[in-house]
């Protein structure tokens, strides 16, 4: 019934902060546009999609989704990337190992995206 997740949505207030989100997830992330209209993008992460919907009414607010991972090759140096593209970096790149059956090796870090957005930066090991 279920094929997986088709996209995640976000939303922002203003086109500057669209334009952000833009510059960050396809510049210095480098994912693709996959299309755009008049107040809103879709942007392809090779195995989802990420939408953005820009408009004045509402408020940003946490819900119960805690964060969003993306799966990279290099955890450090997407972290180096975001960082010096000015985006706070609030779990420095870790290895870890989950106690679960089996054992779950990974690296990872944690940064705020162009909205506040809370993000992973994800690779198993």
């Amino acid at each position: 019934m279920i094929k997986g997740i088709h996209h995640i949505s976000m939303k922002c207030k203003t086109s500057k902060e669209l334009q952000r989100v833009k510059d960050f997830y396809i510049g210095v992330l480098g994912m693709k546009l996959r299309r755009q209209w008049d107040g809103g993008i879709m942007i392809d992460t090779s195995n989802g999609l990420i939408e953005v919907f820009c408009g004045e009414e509402g408020e940003h607010r946490k819900g119960v989704i805690r964060h969003v991972a993306f799966e990279t090759d290099d955890v450090d140096k997407t972290a180096e990337k975001v960082a010096q593209a000015g985006y706070e970096i609030f779990i420095q790149p870790n290895t870890r190992v989950i106690d679960s059956d089996p054992e779950y090796p990974l690296r990872m870090a944690f940064c705020y995206g162009p909205l506040g957005e809370e993000m992973e930066l994800f690779s198993e090991l």
